[in-house]
């Protein structure tokens, strides 16, 4: 069975898990804590970064985007990327969207600071990267909301990977306790239609050592 080295909090770790669930595609998940530089995960990967996508055949595929493509490929059915060059073009843009300017305003100044700094041994949270964080997610949410009041999924009329990059952040965020849903209720029906998902669901099920998620969630009704 193929082999995914992740962390549980990953945002790129989940949307390669969410990809592979939506595929119906059996993994086997091994926990990778980068920051210890295993000398065989180097191996795999010398960036020293998860996910990292091992297969039975020993071909090796690094960096989420890369392994959701690759996924996309070897598994066509559901199409997650879109019908037409147009549809993949709003997809692909959404995925970097998220994967970039969602990750550099809100994860890494969310989770980076609360979890991966800890994690890692390096020093206590920056309140005013918290803060800008936090700040930056409700611009994230409002644009969430503008997607949605337009289109039934962000990319369009079908679920896709712009919607599973979007989740796997979100979960990550509303993890930790950040997200004011109370006042972005067309970013809340989303998300709440992402997470009643099956292939959701495995992560809503992750947890942290040191780290309690708020009650709604794991509910799928919120």
């Amino acid at each position: 069975m193929p082999v995914l080295y992740h962390l549980p909090l990953s945002p790129f770790c989940r949307k390669v898990r969410v990809a592979l669930g939506e595929k119906g595609l059996p993994i086997d998940l091994k926990e990778e804590r980068a920051w210890e530089r295993n000398r065989r995960f180097l191996s795999l990967n010398p960036a020293g970064k998860v996910p990292v996508l091992e297969m039975e055949s020993g071909d090796v595929i690094a960096e989420s985007q890369a392994i959701v493509e690759f996924i996309e490929e070897m598994a066509p059915e559901p199409p997650l990327l879109g019908a037409t060059a147009i549809d993949r073009a709003e997809t692909r843009r959404l995925i970097g969207w998220f994967d970039d300017k969602f990750c550099q305003e809100v994860t890494m100044p969310l989770y980076g600071e609360k979890v991966l700094k800890r994690q890692a041994g390096v020093g206590a949270p920056d309140s005013g990267a918290l803060r800008a964080g936090r700040q930056n997610l409700s611009q994230h949410l409002e644009y969430i909301a503008w997607l949605c009041d337009r289109r039934t999924w962000l990319a369009g009329d079908h679920f896709s990977l712009a919607d599973i990059a979007a989740g796997a952040h979100l979960s990550v965020i509303d993890f930790l306790g950040d997200v004011p849903w109370d006042r972005f209720d067309g970013a809340k029906l989303w998300y709440q239609r992402i997470k009643s998902r099956p292939s959701f669901r495995p992560l809503l099920a992750d947890r942290v050592t040191g780290f309690q998620p708020p009650a709604h969630y794991a509910n799928l009704d919120f």
